[in-house]
């Protein structure tokens, strides 16, 4: 256990917690941080240590029958990510008050686990509360492991979705495919090239759609392969969560949008740079968090040819299956 909080300490920490989580250990990774947690406890409750911005919001307290505010501090991806705690969190608090992001209210809107929920942006007053944490602290506090997590999918709510914008998609005989290709430029590395997707070209039976949001969303017009303009209809994150809804499959590089196919339930291809984020387990094609998602991985930094190479004969294949049992069945098969 830390006596102090050196940076060469924290910095110890931080490595292990994420070689950990990488490795699937999540009780290791949990470990790592009651090294840097239990002793801020101890001196916080003795009134030695002040809990400063930086460090993690949750003070250990229980939440049986507590009113526990949760706050979403982080990206969007990650709220939607963690969510997936609330309705687990109310089964233990007497009250949960969720305050996000502006942009996710309507996508929360409704949803189960959430008795109150606030715009995270403003200044007003906090509710009255008794404990409070930060979303993505919620696998801590619950200890959770791969096999223990809440990966009951969906766990937004997909009715009022379905209703609030509508997506035709003609060509019933087709596949429909939504398409992310370029992440936030925080990370390029995340990112393809939009002349990276040409291999896709080849898959006869498919309809992309575009589902990117941002300057990039532009680069259809020179796209190799025809990518139907759905970006401006989905820049509202329920819209985008409709037209999830509404396609049979999203092929995503690491940004938001996976995290919202995954939450919704919805079969999601998830294209990984080599190095990826600790979230993503290492020599993995599966996520114990999203039950849904299939992970293509670069066999080498940088290689998003071998990645799309894959794709395309995954979705060749998909496309066959589907094919043969519309012809067994003798009428099509039913979109999802």
């Amino acid at each position: 256990m830390l006596t102090t909080e050196t940076s060469t300490e924290i910095a110890e920490v931080g490595t292990l917690w994420r070689e950990a989580m990488l490795a699937g250990d999540f009780e290791a990774a949990w470990r790592q941080t009651d090294r840097i947690e239990l002793p801020r406890r101890v001196a916080e409750r003795n009134g030695h240590f002040i809990r400063q911005s930086h460090h993690l919001l949750w003070n250990g307290e229980a939440f049986r029958n507590r009113r526990v505010l949760v706050r979403c501090e982080h990206g969007l991806g990650d709220t939607i990510m963690f969510a997936r705690y609330f309705p687990l969190l109310r089964t233990q608090a007497r009250r949960v008050i969720v305050k996000a992001q502006p942009m996710l209210l309507s996508l929360l809107q409704g949803m189960d686990g959430i008795d109150l929920l606030l715009d995270a942006w403003t200044t007003d007053r906090l509710p009255p509360h008794d404990v409070a944490i930060e979303c993505m602290e919620l696998a801590y506090a619950f200890r959770s492991k791969p096999e223990t997590l809440p990966a009951r999918v969906p766990y937004l709510p997909t009715g009022r979705l379905r209703t609030i914008a509508s997506f035709g998609m003609p060509n019933e005989d087709k596949c429909h495919v939504g398409l992310v290709w370029a992440a936030s430029d925080w990370d390029t590395s995340r990112s393809l090239a939009i002349k990276d997707l040409a291999p896709l070209a080849k898959v006869s039976g498919i309809v992309f759609h575009s589902l990117q949001q941002g300057g990039r969303a532009t680069e259809i017009t020179s796209a190799p392969l025809r990518i139907e303009p759905l970006s401006e209809n989905t820049r509202d994150i329920a819209d985008a969560a409709a037209a999830i809804l509404a396609v049979d499959l999203v092929i995503t590089v690491d940004t938001m949008v996976a995290h919202l196919a995954g939450a919704l339930g919805r079969p999601v291809w998830l294209l990984l740079q080599k190095e990826a984020d600790w979230r993503w387990s290492r020599n993995c094609d599966r996520s114990p968090w999203y039950p849904t998602m299939r992970i293509f991985r670069q066999p080498d930094s940088g290689d998003w040819s071998a990645v799309i190479t894959r794709v395309a004969h995954a979705l060749s294949r998909k496309r066959r299956d589907r094919s043969a049992s519309e012809s067994q069945s003798g009428h099509k098969t039913a979109r999802a």
